[in-house]
């Protein structure tokens, strides 16, 4: 939250109460305080748990070690960061508004939710791309495990870029008694704040996931009605791997949708703060960004539940990881999903040489990839 002088609806020119107690006039009472505790400590443990658990399901298994399930794996971990090294500071932060973590984690705090944020989506529009060339472009040359690393270090280069503005001008202050962690911009540099946060926010949002709507938006024109001219109509498909690659798109375009939801208000928030900065002033807008801080950090924790909601192999995953738990029993059926691991390429090849040759007798479908 940024510092300035107290003002509320009653009285705009109140100050902070207290300087000798650590109570500012942003301190919360004692019962909502409990109830916004409550709310992000579930938070994070669903978000860590989960996530940590999908991690486990694609790295364990060597069936689920595929190029897409990679880029999850990358989006799980920046989720699990984002839960673990952000939330619950943030929380306290914001909930006193007095910074008790010194001037190390004043700079961590301030940099690694956007690294963390562009990571996420960045992942999942990479996702996006895969499926895309995948289902409508079946025999181009697919991303090897080194590219596919390659990528996903990219994706954290140039996210860390993108967020070291924040690194560098992080400070600790004191500000009438209260310590504060802000990002303290040059005086003469207001144009260009402006220009770089309405950069990341096209950057980590709207760009991102105008890329997903058209990619996804053609898959899904591919799959459900099949285009003319699309090289999935020219290969033999039967029909449980075209509904393999349905369920696996509706899951991620479930995510997609759910990652936009949530961080929709938290980024319209701050675009109304670049042009009206005394709205940060007023008491009332601690319970508001409480509300859509928590609300954008929930994203980190939705995936694994879509996952397991609607994908059977990770719900698989999810019954063999918590076996221990009377709710979860795995079956034959959920060892067999993640065990056995037939060689997508090579049936994807075997279709394609047997499609073209006039003396093929029988040919084979490619399998999703999922």
């Amino acid at each position: 939250m940024v510092a300035c002088i107290l003002t509320s609806d009653e009285n705009a020119s109140s100050t902070l109460e207290s300087n000798t107690t650590s109570i500012t006039a942003f301190s919360l009472p004692a019962w909502q305080l409990a109830l916004w505790a409550m709310a992000y400590l579930f938070l994070v443990l669903v978000a860590v748990t989960g996530n940590i658990t999908v991690i486990w399901i694609i790295l364990a298994h060597k069936r689920m070690r595929t190029v897409t399930n990679y880029f999850i794996v990358n989006l799980a971990l920046a989720d699990t960061c984002m839960a673990t090294f952000n939330v619950i500071f943030n929380f306290i932060y914001a909930s006193h508004n007095i910074w008790y973590f010194g001037q190390a984690f004043c700079h961590s705090q301030n940099f690694f939710p956007i690294m963390a944020m562009f990571v996420s989506i960045y992942s999942m529009m990479a996702i996006a791309v895969d499926r895309y060339m995948a289902i409508i472009h079946p025999f181009q040359p697919r991303l090897s495990t080194l590219s596919t690393k390659v990528i996903i270090g990219a994706i954290w280069l140039v996210a860390s870029g993108l967020a070291f503005p924040q690194f560098f001008y992080s400070t600790v202050t004191v500000d009438e008694g209260a310590t504060k962690c802000i990002v303290d911009w040059p005086e003469d540099s207001m144009v260009k704040l402006l220009v770089y946060h309405l950069a990341v926010i096209v950057l980590t949002y709207f760009l991102p996931l105008l890329v997903m709507f058209v990619t996804y938006s053609l898959v899904g024109v591919t799959l459900w009605r099949h285009a003319p001219g699309s090289q999935l109509v020219r290969v033999p498909q039967r029909p449980r791997h075209v509904a393999a690659k349905k369920r696996f798109v509706k899951t991620m375009v479930v995510a997609v949708v759910t990652f936009a939801i949530c961080w929709l208000p938290y980024h319209l928030y701050f675009i109304l703060g670049i042009f009206h900065q005394d709205i940060y002033c007023h008491k009332f807008i601690q319970q508001v960004y409480l509300a859509l801080f928590w609300l954008a950090m929930s994203s980190t924790m939705y995936n694994p539940i879509i996952y397991c909601c609607l994908n059977q192999r990770f719900r698989s995953g999810f019954r063999l990881a918590f076996r221990c738990c009377p709710w979860a029993t795995p079956t034959d059926e959920d060892q067999s999903k993640l065990f056995q691991s037939p060689s997508l390429l090579m049936t994807i090849r075997q279709n394609h040489t047997k499609d073209v040759s006039p003396s093929t007798k029988k040919s084979s479908s490619p399998e999703s990839r999922m």
